[in-house]
């Protein structure tokens, strides 16, 4: 009999305003370390997806969020430099004056479309933010 591995499952979220700017967290620990990212992380035993992305979305920028949209889910297996796993990409709306960069987050900011080019992003988040700004694009 053989034994399954299985790929570690986490979530993202864009969380965004009326005009698609959207937050990105400066990450505090390796992989990426002081690179942006999207807030997210693991889900937890017996936790739901959605439940994590709202959990992670608070302890990360301190922002409640609402989840607006499932966006897509990135698989590919060298996509995080710790190993095999499949991330759950989700848009959100909140609050974004409230944002403050906490857990593994060691700075928080607002960053458009016009500038993605400019930042240095982790893992593969640049094109779950490109598909992420085409969802919420199209939902508005």
């Amino acid at each position: 009999m053989s034994k399954h591995r299985n790929p570690p499952l986490t979530t993202d979220i864009f969380i965004f305003d009326e005009d698609f700017n959207f937050i990105l967290i400066k990450r505090k620990n390796n992989p990426y370390k002081n690179c942006w990212a999207l807030p997210g992380g693991f889900v937890e035993y017996g936790e739901s997806v959605e439940t994590a992305a709202i959990r992670e979305a608070k302890e990360e920028t301190s922002i409640d969020v609402e989840l607006m949209d499932l966006v897509n889910v990135y698989s590919e297996p060298g996509r995080d430099p710790r190993g095999h796993t499949i991330t759950i990409a989700y848009t959100a709306k909140g609050n974004m004056d409230n944002r403050k960069a906490d857990d593994d987050a060691c700075d928080i900011g607002i960053f458009s479309a016009e500038k993605l080019d400019e930042i240095k992003l982790a893992f593969d988040h640049d094109k779950i933010i490109k598909d992420c700004l085409k969802k919420a694009k199209k939902g508005l």
